[in-house]
């Protein structure tokens, strides 16, 4: 196929592809999926070889969320019953972290509920990392507390934080229809921070809200120009008690054209399969490793993921490798200038698409499988051993 020869070349000169070749991607037909995943992955192992980062992470305030954000279980006034509590001591989060790290996680991501950090939760953090740091020698910690203000950043940076977490979630066209207690460009403004501040910009993306192609394509221009180095890629779990509990509209098919899509468009990122996963592209997730070079470790914030064990023997039996904490995750080139998914040669335009209009000739969506959807019970906030 002419398309995918083009994205391979671009791919392996880190080469940004056409707005047009993005959303040939995600049009092509289930007949030809298995080429366009053999086609990322050529892209994938040129820059990650069979390497897989492990990811962990420890939610350190669960609930409870001033913020109106309509894919989460936490916002204002969600009826999901999920586990609420406020804040772990850096005792009890350097414990569950503990966890992570021996189920091979290299990075922790340490996420809080809220709108943004006071200057009190930046001292809670900072203290959190600190602890994790003594007790896991060589482990990357990665800070999720939503927006910041002047300083936040380079105070976690001193505190020991390697990356920081915002996600952009959906295309600046269709950001307000999603929330509307902040902006996008409040979102953009944290990474920026994060950035300035020498923190690892983690940035990425929800699909399966209702999104056209042409909201996806935009979202991942827009996180090219933004220049993380890691684009988690979350599948919508649609939470009774929440909006979008009825946006079932992803399969497993789908969720690789996406998968591949990013991985053409962020070719030397840290793309990682993030929340979702289990609940999407169920048995077909081991086929998904040959396009991200990321995953998180068992748990996710308030659902369940499958069992750590279970992570481990599907990387194993799909040739792939756990990637060692002496290891560097970053192609050469990256990690020597500090980041970045390549040029900076092209930028994202709002298509007009109407939201939830299908690809031609895509197949439809199955019933909703709730019966998916676990609610987690266990790790931080709980007596329970974590799941790692």
């Amino acid at each position: 196929m002419d398309l995918l020869n083009t994205l391979v070349d671009k791919g392996l000169r880190r080469e940004l592809p056409t707005r047009e070749e993005a959303l040939a991607v995600l049009a092509t037909s289930d007949d030809d999926l298995l080429e366009v995943v053999a086609a990322a992955g050529k892209v994938r192992r040129q820059w990650f070889g069979r390497r897989v980062k492990l990811n962990y992470l420890v939610n350190l305030k669960s609930g409870l969320c001033p913020e109106d954000c309509s894919y989460c279980s936490q916002r204002l006034g969600s009826k999901a019953e999920i586990l609420k509590y406020t804040w772990l001591k850096p005792d009890e989060a350097s414990k569950a972290a503990a966890a992570g790290v021996a189920g091979g996680a290299k990075r922790v991501c340490l996420v809080a509920s809220g709108r943004g950090p006071t200057d009190r939760d930046v001292d809670r953090v900072s203290e959190t990392i600190e602890a994790i740091k003594e007790q896991n020698e060589g482990v990357e910690v990665c800070a999720c507390l939503g927006l910041l203000s002047d300083g936040q950043a380079d105070r976690l940076r001193s505190a020991g934080a390697d990356a920081y977490n915002h996600n952009l979630n959906t295309s600046e066209g269709t950001y307000g229809d999603i929330t509307t207690t902040h902006t996008y460009a409040d979102r953009v403004e944290t990474v920026h921070q994060a950035q300035a501040a020498g923190l690892s910009a983690c940035s990425g993306l929800i699909a399966g809200m209702g999104e056209s192609d042409a909201d996806l394509v935009d979202v991942v221009f827009s996180l090219r120009e933004l220049d993380p180095d890691s684009v988690p890629v979350n599948f919508l779990i649609p939470f009774e008690g929440t909006p979008l509990a009825k946006e079932w509209n992803l399969t497993p098919q789908r969720c690789l054209r996406i998968l591949a899509m990013v991985r053409f468009v962020c070719p030397d990122v840290e793309v990682r399969l993030a929340g979702g996963r289990e609940v999407h592209l169920r048995s077909m997730q081991p086929l998904a490793l040959n396009l991200v070079n990321s995953i998180f470790l068992g748990d996710y914030l308030t659902s369940e993921g499958q069992a750590g064990q279970a992570d481990l023997d599907m990387i194993a039996d799909a040739g792939f490798e756990v990637e060692g904490a002496g290891t560097t995750t970053l192609p050469a080139h990256r990690a020597e200038s500090g980041g970045g998914c390549g040029s900076h040669d092209d930028g994202c335009a709002p298509c007009g698409e109407a939201p939830g209009e299908a690809a031609p000739g895509s197949p439809e969506v199955p019933a909703a499988r709730t019966d998916l959807v676990a609610v987690r019970r266990r790790g931080a906030g709980t007596d329970l051993a974590p799941n790692a």
